[in-house]
Formats: C-alpha cells, structure tokens, sequence
C-alpha cells in the first residue's frame, strides 16, 4: 500500500493493450506507453510463480523490475476496489488472445504472404482486408486459370491489376480492331504470349456507330448509310502501306513465336520484316495484296497455309497474276494447303504451283478471274488430296481437249459449291481432271443438269456422293450416274425438288439397301414438314381455334 493506493504488480506483454479499455484514466494510459520499450513477452507459466521460486531458480534469467500500475482514483480520493469482471479479464485476457492466435496460424489461409509487387494491388472495399491471392505465384495461378473456360477470361481479369496481367499472358490469339492499339505498343504489353494477330479490322476505318455490317468472302465490314458508286469503301478509308509496314515491324520484333497473322494492303518491306524475323509462322491470310507485295513472303520458309484474297466485288481492288503465283511458288515451297479468292492467273500460275510445290495437298479457288485452259495445270499437282471450287462465275472457260488435260492421281476429294455448271464441256473437264476422287459433294450448284452431271459416271471409285440444292437433277439423271458406281457407300441428297420419291426404280431401291449410310430428303417441303413436326405448324390453324373453342 502506498498513501492509501493499492499497487498491482504484474509482468505484461504486447496484447495487454486490451486490458486498457477498462481504464478510466487516460493520464495512466498514456503513461504506460511511454514505457512500451520496457515490455517483454512472458509465458502463462511463469506469470503464476512466486517471487520466491523466481529467485531460486538459477536457470531464470534476470528481469526487470515490474512497472507499478495505480488504479484509478475516485474524487474522494478513496481506494477502489476492482471489480470482479476486471479481475477475471485481467488473468484471462492472455490466454484468450494466444488461443485465438493460434488458432488462426493453423488456418491454411494465414500462412505468411509473400511481398507482391506494389503495382498489382488488390481493388476492394476493404484497403486493409489481406490479399490471400498473393501468396501463390504466378505460376501457380496460371496454372489455376488454365482450367478456367475461356468465356471467364474477361469477367476474371477485372478483379486486379495482377489478375489482369496475367490473364493476358494466357490469351494466344486477338483481333484487331483499333490500330493505335498496334501503334503505340499497348498490345505487346497487354498480350505479351501472342500466337495469332488479325489485324484486317484495324486497317480499314469503319465508322463505329455504324449498324450497317457488310459481309462478302469471309470479309465483314460496318459501312455507314452513304452510298457510294465504286463500293461500300473509298481509299481513304483504308490505312497507307507504309503505315501498316511499321505495324507488322513491330509485331515481328515483339512476337518471334507468332504463328499466324491475317494482314490487310501491306507493303512488301512489312511482309519481310515478318519473313525475317518469325520462323515459326506456318499460316498466313493475305487481303488485297498484289504481285509486287509477294516478294515479302518469300522468305517464310516453313509457311505451310497461306490464303491470298486479292479482290473483293464492292471492297477493294488487287491484282494477283501468274506473277505473283510464281513468285509465291518459288519461295513458299513447303505449301500444304493454298486458297485462291479473286485472283487472276493462267494455266502458267498453276503449273509453277504445282511443279514447286510437292507438299500441297488442299487447293481451293474462290471467285477465279482465271484464264481459260487453267484446268490442264493442274496434273502438276502430283500430291493434291483436296480441290475445292466455291463461288466461281464458270469452272473454265476454254479447258481445251479433253485428251489433253491428263488427271491428278492422288486426289480423293472434290467439293464444288455455289458454282455456275451450266457449261457442259467445263464440267465434263472438272470430272476428267479429277477422275480418282473417292468423295465428290455437290452444294447448291446452279444450272446442273442431267446431261452435265452425266460427265461424273467417269469417276468409277467414288465412295461417298452429296448432293444439296441440286434442283434441276432428276432421278433418272441421278440414276444412270450412281448405278455405275460399284464401290459406293454413302448417299446423301437434301433439297433436290426434280428427285421424287415415287420415280425410284427397283434397281435404285437395291441400290439404296446395301449403303452404309443414306439421307434422302430431296423435296424442300418434306424437309420443312419433318423440322416442324409436332410444332402445330403447318395444320391451318386448327390447333389454334381449337384453343380458342376451349
């Protein structure tokens, strides 16, 4: 007791700022910080010895004198007794934050964060709420959001700026559509593992407010409510060559890796600065491109796919002719698949493809402003598997004689699709050229009679035969074709209207019993009555009068 004033004294720790709370002087609080230096951390065990036992036990180390603690004083200045919950708080503080403590240390989610880079900060409400994300690594977290499907990828990237970097190191393939996006080097930062680049859409300027989307060739643009005499694009909304060079320089130095890049109206300085420095690009989509311009590819040595699109009805304007398929030829000679879309050329073109060439095994040509006689080159295509003919005004004006043309000997396949048939001695050529194919597919092919597709009885090893918006073949037409083919399997014929059901004969209806597979759907309105079965459509309107009845 000191001057009516009773000391408590007692060893305390760090946790001991809860007892405080308690205290109704500040004086005295502010006191005992002021010595906080002094503190030292003390076990439960020892806090219940006596003086006596700390004194003789030679193995405690010398401690400091105690800090002397006064209660608070009244007015009266008369001694007050603590009470009864003060006295329990006071011996059962520490034990309850230790507990608690340890309680949260055998938490999986407490173990000791790693120091994340200050600029990836977690966004949230809370600014002191702990980061658990930051204590996995990049690697791991990767690895976390590879199972996550693509269509998260975006809502997932706006948790962080870490989350966002990250998420850009898993996306491979983009399009385009703001070239300042190219320009500035936004992009190489934003997606640092790039594979695949479209940049087509960058390079034309679209009005963006614009509702009016025109699609033609696999090429769609918005065009705005203007009409204009030439097209739906005038020059000046297309980017300058040298421009769009510079782009393509600096993607080639920022993505050596790149695998494919789709490209609008580059230079040729731009296509050899992406020759030079991307060994590994294996496919290549060029739009209005022209002879000169292909010099730039020349060195892309492991180029296996290429897509060449030099004009487009009512967009633009390119000059692609046995020039530049010699060119591509000669320096692009581990081709595996060639597509053609309004270019030009001859029989000259086709012939250096197919001598330089030897690994092309897939040609298609779309919209052909080809000379007549290109047919006969096409012998020179020792190894083609696959000959695909789409959207062509006529297949070949003047193929010449037919004992000239010769055959590839290894193609198995032909499709032809939305293509003028109606010149006999064209189609009878395509059939000649092509007279080892296995499968032969026949999509919505206009003016093919009976008399042209007769030309196809040559083609005795053909397997597999399609047949789809065909409407002027007629069962007697397809009859004498497909009876001559011993080794057929698969029949399919959807939206033929001249095919009538009650025209089949017995040796057609033998015919069909031993396929492996048939889909005979040849009148359109059949089809149209067994998509809408058990809809009510179609019924006049009796299921809907009868609902109004009830």
């Amino acid at each position: 007791m000191n001057g009516g004033q009773k000391t408590i004294r007692t060893p305390f720790t760090i946790q001991t700022k809860l007892m405080f709370s308690l205290s109704e002087n500040r004086r005295e609080r502010e006191e005992f910080f002021f010595k906080k230096e002094e503190i030292y951390p003390q076990k439960r065990k020892k806090m219940s010895q006596s003086p006596e036992e700390k004194t003789t036990n030679p193995n405690n180390n010398p401690k400091p004198p105690p800090i002397p603690i006064s209660a608070p004083t009244s007015l009266n200045s008369k001694t007050r007794t603590l009470s009864l919950p003060e006295l329990w708080f006071k011996e059962q503080s520490v034990k309850h934050v230790t507990l608690k403590m340890k309680s949260l240390s055998n938490s999986p989610l407490a173990s000791p964060p790693s120091n994340p880079d200050k600029k990836f900060g977690l966004l949230s409400n809370d600014p002191t709420g702990p980061d658990y994300s930051t204590l996995l690594s990049d690697e791991l977290l990767l690895q976390v959001f590879n199972k996550v499907p693509i269509s998260q990828y975006v809502s997932n990237s706006l948790v962080c700026k870490r989350w966002l970097f990250l998420h850009g190191r898993l996306v491979q393939s983009i399009k385009v559509i703001d070239f300042g996006f190219v320009d500035s080097g936004r992009v190489f930062t934003r997606f640092p593992n790039l594979e695949n680049i479209d940049i087509v859409h960058a390079c034309i300027k679209m009005p963006r407010t614009s509702g009016i989307l025109i699609t033609r060739n696999n090429l769609s643009v918005y065009v705005g409510s203007k009409l204009l005499s030439d097209g739906f694009i005038e020059e000046n909304d297309l980017l300058s060559s040298g421009l769009i060079g510079n782009g393509l320089r600096l993607i080639s130095e920022w993505y050596p890796n790149l695998r494919r890049i789709v490209v609008f109206g580059t230079s040729e300085n731009g296509l050899l600065s992406v020759s030079s420095k991307c060994e590994m690009l294996q496919e290549l989509e060029l739009h209005c491109c022209g002879d000169m311009s292909l010099k730039g590819i020349s060195g892309c040595r492991n180029l296996q796919v290429l897509k060449l699109i030099g004009c487009v009805d009512g967009f633009y304007n390119s000059v692609v002719s046995d020039i530049g398929l010699t060119i591509l030829a000669r320096g692009c000679r581990r081709l595996v698949k060639l597509e053609l879309c309004g270019c030009e050329g001859s029989y000259d073109g086709i012939k250096a493809i197919g001598q330089c060439c030897q690994m092309l095994e897939e040609l298609t040509i779309c919209d052909h402003r080809m000379d007549g006689g290109w047919l006969a080159a096409l012998s020179f295509c020792e190894n083609l598997k696959t000959l695909r003919l789409q959207s062509c005004k006529s297949v070949d004006s003047s193929p010449g004689l037919l004992e000239h043309l010769g055959s590839c000997p290894t193609l198995e396949e032909l499709h032809v699709q939305r293509c003028q048939m109606r010149d006999k001695q064209a189609v009878e050529a395509l059939f000649l050229v092509c007279k080892t194919v296995r499968e032969i597919v026949l999509q919505n092919c206009w003016r093919l009679e009976d008399g042209a597709f007769a030309a196809a009885s040559i083609c005795r090893r053909v397997r597999i035969l399609s047949l789809e918006g065909c409407s002027l073949l007629t069962t007697g037409g397809l009859e004498s074709v497909i009876l001559n083919w011993k080794e057929l399997q698969r029949l399919t014929v959807i939206s033929s209207n001249n095919i009538k059901d009650s025209e089949i004969t017995p040796d057609l209806a033998t015919l069909f019993s031993v396929l492996k597979e048939l889909k005979w759907r040849p009148d359109s309105r059949s089809l149209l009555s067994t998509g809408l079965a058990g809809s009510g459509v179609g019924n006049k309107g009796g299921r809907f009068f009868k609902g109004l009845k009830s």
